[in-house]
């Protein structure tokens, strides 16, 4: 997938939650150091991901099928967009089977 985005194959679509998501990881769990931080959030805004909000209608009535609101804006800027959702969170796809697709069915061939 990475190939396929650095090809301009396709564009990659993203709340502006996805960032804080991935600062928050990096921070909590990683326990990185605060210059490693602002590297790490200069960087992001570089990657030419499609920051999208979504619709809050749509939020809420994912939110309601289930899902946590921050999942549910990813579901609602697929819904939204037409695109797909791909997504390695088996909750998602099972709530969200027209639009969230496994991250393991996108992997390449890889020709065994």
């Amino acid at each position: 997938m990475r190939a396929g985005f650095e090809a301009g194959e396709f564009t990659i679509l993203a709340s502006s939650l996805l960032w804080l998501e991935v600062l928050n990881v990096a921070a909590r769990r990683l326990r990185w150091a605060r210059e490693q931080l602002e590297q790490l959030a200069a960087r992001l805004e570089g990657l030419g991901v499609v920051v999208v909000e979504p619709e809050l209608a749509h939020v809420a009535r994912w939110a309601t099928a289930g899902l946590t609101a921050y999942d549910a804006a990813y579901v609602a800027i697929a819904e939204q967009s037409g695109t797909e959702l791909v997504t390695d969170d088996a909750e998602l796809v099972r709530l969200a089977p027209k639009l969230a697709v496994a991250l393991a069915t996108q992997a390449p061939e890889t020709g065994d």
